[in-house]
């Protein structure tokens, strides 16, 4: 996902400019090391489930304020440093657009995305 291109995109959409305050992204990366920090990840294999991302998607657009959730998660075996899930939630205020992309970003990360680390 081209977040720039996809935000351009997004603010020609009706309505964007009359309903939208604030525009959050979230870029997920591979981390170099594991969560507690005690080995180092050589890569990461991603397997998203595409159609419950979009299913989320559209559920969480439908929160109160939000004007839209976007959601791309790339699929395959990654290196640190390569990105793997792009988020982007456009709606009126920051408390509204926070609380979905942290409930999104989790939801997402939970329900619909699975990961193999594989360590050195």
């Amino acid at each position: 996902m081209d977040i720039s291109k996809t935000i351009a995109e997004l603010k020609k959409e009706p309505g964007f400019a009359e309903n939208v305050g604030m525009v959050l992204v979230h870029n997920g990366v591979v981390r170099g090391t594991t969560r507690n920090k005690d080995k180092t990840v050589s890569r990461l294999k991603v397997t998203p489930d595409h159609d419950k991302i979009e299913a989320l998607c559209q559920e969480f657009s439908k929160k109160p304020g939000i004007f839209k959730v976007i959601a791309k998660a790339h699929e395959g075996i990654f290196e640190p440093g390569d990105d793997l899930l792009f988020i982007i939630v456009a709606g009126d205020i920051r408390e509204n657009v926070s609380t979905v992309l942290m409930d999104a970003l989790n939801t997402i990360k939970k329900e619909a995305v699975s990961k193999v680390e594989y360590t050195d």
